[in-house]
């Protein structure tokens, strides 16, 4: 998303553009990653240098505020996807995962009026694949039953490490992984059958 791209290149706006630029590319790479894990990334492979923790929650915070003053607008949500949780909420069981910082998240969520479609609104810096897990486990989900939806490697691999069914959507990479949906319509036509 062009709005965590921008976020990166604001918060490390000090440091030489060319490794900047090398942390978008991983960033693009690696969506489903946590902010936490990129900003260390930076600062490691890029800078080469070791970076404490105190300082990764510094630069997270000061994503988080970026987000926060951008991600607020409803122009990002996409329609489609929003159209069918509204309509299927009372049917089906929808959890956020994501690799966005959960406080966050869920400050969104609720700025945008959505969080009251979902169960439970799950981010980092818990990994991806462990935030699944224990969904699955405190929920006592089925794992036959459960399918995740995303766009990004990140959470295909939560979907596959936790034997669950995937479905790749907005982020035609995927298309070569398991299931991929064009648009919300196929998924309620697969879910009616």
């Amino acid at each position: 998303m062009p709005i965590r791209d921008y976020g990166f290149r604001k918060i490390f706006e000090n440091y030489p553009t060319n490794l900047v630029e090398e942390l978008i590319s991983y960033h693009h790479l690696n969506g489903g990653l946590s902010r936490f894990h990129k900003i260390k990334y930076f600062y490691n492979e890029c800078l080469k240098q070791e970076i404490s923790d105190e300082k990764i929650e510094a630069y997270a915070s000061i994503f988080s505020k970026i987000m926060k003053q951008e991600l607020i607008n409803k122009k990002y949500l996409i329609s489609q996807t929003v159209d069918f949780i509204e309509r299927y909420h009372k049917k089906i069981i929808f959890h956020i995962v994501s690799g966005s910082e959960q406080k966050e998240l869920r400050f969104l969520c609720e700025q945008l009026g959505i969080s009251k479609y979902f169960e439970s609104i799950e981010g980092s810096p818990t990994h991806k694949n462990d935030l699944v897990k224990n969904i699955i486990l405190t929920k006592n989900y089925d794992k036959n039953e459960a399918i995740l939806i995303g766009d990004s490697i990140n959470d295909y691999n939560a979907a596959s490490v936790n034997k669950i069914g995937f479905f790749g959507f907005n982020n035609e990479e995927l298309k070569s992984k398991d299931k991929y949906l064009e648009n919300f319509e196929q998924l309620e036509k697969i879910l009616c059958h």
